[in-house]
């Protein structure tokens, strides 16, 4: 089927921290074609094995706070303590492009963004459990036990947040999540609106308004 010529969509996959989101929007990039993981700023330091521009675009609360300023941001938040924005020139690039861009930002950050951007996608990621999310933090985060009950307070806030998006995906298997992620994109892919009108009317109509309903089975 030819997909209506011009931007791509925009899906917002939001969770609690420890849910998997992140983990999920990379898989589904690195395997679905066409759709590509948007990398968000950062003032937070990296984590072991992150990489600049990969990871996230690390810099100083100075910077970030420059970009704020001009407006570089389509949206930004204060996450347990730190500053995380996504750049407006990079999703306006993709999307003209023509690429579908994956979001997985928090629910400060998704519902400033549905005030912005119509027609995006928005995912709720939740973990089986609270106390599965807890296990999860623990073995995140096992030095940090006042930041791993921070976060699972935070979580409960973020959480009463779900209806105010699309769909819900437990995160109990990260394969059987993946999937159900896939599913929802490929669902939206093929929607009526991505179809080019054009496209059907030469195809499939063309001959009757040329030769009136009169078809051959030569």
């Amino acid at each position: 089927m030819q997909k209506k010529k011009g931007k791509g969509s925009l899906f917002i996959v939001s969770a609690p921290s420890g849910a998997g989101k992140t983990t999920l929007c990379k898989k589904l990039a690195s395997t679905l074609p066409h759709i590509t993981h948007s990398i968000s700023y950062t003032t937070r330091s990296p984590r072991h094995g992150e990489v600049n521009d990969r990871d996230y675009t690390f810099i100083s609360r100075e910077e970030f706070k420059s970009m704020v300023n001009k407006g570089e941001f389509v949206e930004w938040a204060t996450i347990h303590g730190e500053l995380y924005g996504t750049s407006k020139k990079r999703i306006e690039k993709l999307i003209r492009s023509g690429t579908d861009v994956i979001l997985d930002i928090d629910t400060q950050g998704a519902m400033q963004l549905k005030k912005k951007h119509r027609g995006g996608v928005y995912v709720f990621v939740l973990p089986p459990s609270m106390e599965i999310l807890g296990k999860r933090l623990k073995k995140r985060m096992a030095n940090s036990k006042e930041e791993i009950v921070k976060r699972l307070k935070r979580a409960v806030d973020e959480i009463k947040s779900y209806s105010k998006y699309d769909y819900v995906i437990i995160n109990n298997k990260v394969n059987d999540a993946l999937r159900e992620l896939e599913a929802i994109i490929i669902s939206h892919r093929h929607g009526v609106k991505k179809v080019d009108p054009m496209w059907v009317k030469n195809k499939f109509l063309k001959q009757e308004e040329e030769h009136g309903s009169h078809f051959s089975a030569d």
